[in-house]
């Protein structure tokens, strides 16, 4: 340890710390101070015995009433028995460190967080040497630190348990006598240093794979070596490949996988029909969006002679096909869902599978699963059905023709299609009246040219067509859920996998409500009422300047959608059962409602909760991972699009406030970017995170979570798909808000790219 200046504080060894700007205890409190110090010390030496000289050396103490009082105080330890001397002299700790494992959430260089898992607080670990080499996403143990972080214990990591990825995707840059890797991913926070015969052929600026070779340790750098070259960073090719290496995503189906698909048997035997009710004769289509080319499900309808209408929910049968225990199903599971990137999918099946065999064809008999309902002029279910069944699909619509013969009353099946339509907005406004939250955020795809460069950002939009197919599938998969729950009476219930959606943080809501209030807006907050008290505000900002941050901070405010064996309900669309039974060829978790609920019908046996809650958590984490890659996609497009726009003034929303930047949507094109407080000259602007605002120092100007700006774009950086924006015009800033301004809610972690709600 370096020598300090007489007016320098003494510190405690590593993993001791005293607060920021505190002057050294004196009496009672520094012979405290000094059992802290020298306890911790030893607790954390993994067994390695250091002697009273070398206590003192850490402890850094150069009075003799310090030196004094800490070998008193290491020999009052010893007979407290908290520590104990070694035959050499030495002492050791004698007490058991508590350690805990969870996973690093690698924020920044600086520091990191440990999640310990649900109900749990996060511990803060500083960067560096306290990660012990450690990267996000790794699980580690850990032990506790006697210091804290703001509202957060400390830690430090003592062992990395399993490593989450060795592989990175990254930019190159290579010198005459060696090599670095920049990492596209933003939680990697070191580069990757490689040696000149590992480059394996790459030049500067390709984009690249790379392998861990060395974890980094104090001194040194990870190293890495170059397995695959993807292309020139930039190109549209090498930026999707990376992004798809940086998530761990699969490039192509093992050849075994795809060997087995091809041995899998196309024809429907008559014996396969006997087992399954017959609907080839009744009238039966699809809708999916014009580019689609696996068809998953189909509706079919007729009228009874009794005046009600039955309505066939089919989803194609991809259990039929995909066994238990072969490459298909490992396949599958692994993947567990398809991704939809910019300008690609990757399936969770091979096409053979996904786009031939299951997929509802028309003009083609095809073996499906059913959810079958006679449903009466008002909506209500008089009877169900659920089976196997055989279908043979009549037309198969795009959204826009089927909105088209809605919207024009004439055309294929324009009848059919109207009852269906109407049904559909019963059965949604029964739901909402029974509380389920009616969020519409706005999502967006882009026009490709042929080499993958954005034409033109597109908003999604969301007409009749669309909810009509969205009732029905909540409707199969709500009943669904519910059949198997009312299966068995009494506490003990078949297992299922159910998709639940927990009710909003009460925290979160209370402090959603104070910022709304700026708005003047009211929500009441009571457990009965959120779900209501939000859809009357969805209305009634709907068309003013503050819709949009609302409706995301909305969102923000409520929990995530996952996949559970426990029969939670779902909050946001008001079921008490609900189930993903209508989506097997790109979800994993309908795959296995399929099997259950087959297996339910044959009478089996409650399956293994333990087992099949395992599997919820991984699909649930996959779908995670899938939604991060896909925003990372959208990003990019953006960040490309916009380094071709106009050196011109935009319209913007302030979507983010942090300690370091505004973050901002531009309206046009609902691509984020990002106003750096470095970068404003007019004033020292202070975070104010309760209230979701920045504050000038002197002038006492605000920015505020929601305001309108003006921006321009200054420069975009597709390797990091950053886009940097400044004020338009000093003019065009926002109008001021009055300092006194009621506080908001509390500061969350600004979302980036794309608003997705919280179901899909």
């Amino acid at each position: 340890m370096s020598k300090k200046t007489k007016n320098e504080k003494t510190k405690a060894p590593k993993g001791t710390k005293t607060p920021k700007g505190t002057k050294k205890p004196k009496g009672k409190d520094l012979k405290k101070f000094f059992q802290q110090a020298i306890l911790e010390m030893l607790d954390h030496a993994d067994g390695r015995g250091y002697s009273i000289k070398q206590i003192l050396k850490k402890l850094d103490l150069k009075k003799r009433d310090d030196i004094k009082l800490a070998t008193f105080t290491i020999y009052q330890l010893e007979d407290d028995d908290q520590i104990k001397p070694l035959k050499n002299g030495s002492f050791v700790s004698n007490r058991k460190v508590e350690e805990l494992t969870g996973i690093v959430d690698h924020v920044s260089s600086r520091f990191a967080y440990v999640r310990l898992g649900a109900g749990k607080d996060d511990i803060f670990i500083k960067g560096g040497r306290d990660l012990a080499g450690a990267v996000d996403g790794d699980t580690v143990k850990i032990t506790l630190l006697s210091t804290r972080h703001g509202d957060h214990q400390e830690g430090r990591v003592i062992e990395v348990i399993r490593r989450s990825r060795t592989r990175f995707a990254g930019k190159i840059e290579i010198s005459k006598s060696f090599a670095f890797v920049v990492p596209d991913y933003r939680k990697m926070h070191q580069d990757f240093f490689v040696y000149p015969e590992n480059v394996n052929g790459a030049r500067s600026g390709d984009k690249v794979i790379v392998e861990v070779t060395s974890w980094a340790t104090d001194d040194r750098k990870p190293e890495a070596k170059v397995i695959e070259v993807l292309g020139r960073a930039g190109e549209n090719e090498a930026e999707i490949h990376s992004i798809m290496a940086e998530f761990g995503l699969p490039f192509r189906f093992p050849q075994e996988v795809d060997d087995e698909s091809k041995k899998v048997k196309e024809g429907i035997t008559k014996e396969e029909v006997k087992k399954r009710w017959d609907f080839r004769e009744v009238t039966t289509f699809t809708i999916d969006p014009f580019d689609a080319k696996d068809f998953d499900d189909a509706l079919s309808f007729q009228t009874l002679p009794n005046g009600n209408y039955e309505i066939g929910i089919h989803i194609a049968d991809v259990t039929h096909y995909v066994k238990p225990d072969t490459e298909l199903e490992k396949e599958a599971y692994e993947r567990a869902t398809s991704v939809y990137l910019v300008d690609r999918t990757i399936p969770m099946l091979p096409e053979r599978i996904s786009n031939e065999l299951c997929s509802l064809r028309p003009h083609e008999d095809k073996l499906t699963f059913s959810a079958v309902f006679e449903l009466d002029a008002s909506g209500k279910i008089k009877k169900e059905w659920f089976g196997r069944t055989v279908i043979h699909s009549d037309v198969r619509f795009s959204y826009e023709e089927a909105q088209e013969i809605l919207e024009r009353g004439t055309g294929t099946l324009a009848e059919e299609l109207k009852i269906l339509n109407d049904m559909a907005k019963k059965l949604r406004k029964q739901r909402f009246a029974k509380g389920a939250v009616n969020f519409e955020t706005t999502e967006v795809k882009f026009k490709l040219d042929e080499k993958g460069k954005p034409l033109a950002v597109i908003p999604k939009v969301r007409k009749d067509a669309h909810k009509l197919i969205e009732e029905f599938m909540l409707l199969a998969n709500k009943r669904v859920a519910t059949y198997i729950y009312d299966m068995k009476k009494g506490k003990e219930k078949n297992t299922y996998v159910y998709r639940i959606h927990d009710s909003p943080d009460p925290e979160k809501v209370q402090d959603f409500a104070v910022f709304a209030k700026q708005f003047g807006h009211q929500i009441n907050i009571d457990d009965a009422s959120i779900s209501q008290s939000l859809n009357k505000l969805m209305t009634s900002i709907e068309g003013k300047p503050e819709q949009n941050i609302l409706e995301q901070l909305a969102i923000r405010t409520m929990a995530k959608a996952k996949y559970s064996t426990e029969a939670k309900g779902h909050f946001g669309l008001a079921f008490e059962h609900y189930s993903h039974f209508t989506s097997p060829i790109r979800r994993y978790p309908d795959m296995m409602a399929h099997r259950l609920l087959q297996h339910y019908l044959d009478e089996g046996k409650s399956a293994n909760k333990a087992e099949y809650e395992e599997k919820c958590v991984h699909s649930s984490e996959r779908e995670k991972r899938a939604a991060d890659a896909e925003r990372a996609s959208i990003k990019y497009k953006q960040v490309e699009f916009m380094a071709n726009a106009e050196n011109r003034a935009y319209e913007g929303l302030i979507s983010g406030v942090t300690e370091w930047g505004l973050y901002v949507e531009i309206v046009e094109t609902k691509c984020e970017g990002m106003i750096r407080l470095a970068d404003l000259s007019d004033d020292f602007y202070e975070f104010d995170q309760r209230s979701y605002r920045v504050i000038g120092r002197k002038t006492k100007k605000v920015y505020t979570l929601g305001d309108k700006i003006k921006v321009k774009v200054k420069k975009t950086d597709i390797d990091k798909r950053l886009i940097d924006l400044v004020f338009a015009d000093s003019k065009l800033e926002k109008g001021q808000r009055d300092e006194k301004v009621e506080r908001g809610a509390r500061g969350e972690r600004p979302r980036k790219g794309r608003k997705k709600s919280f179901e899909d």
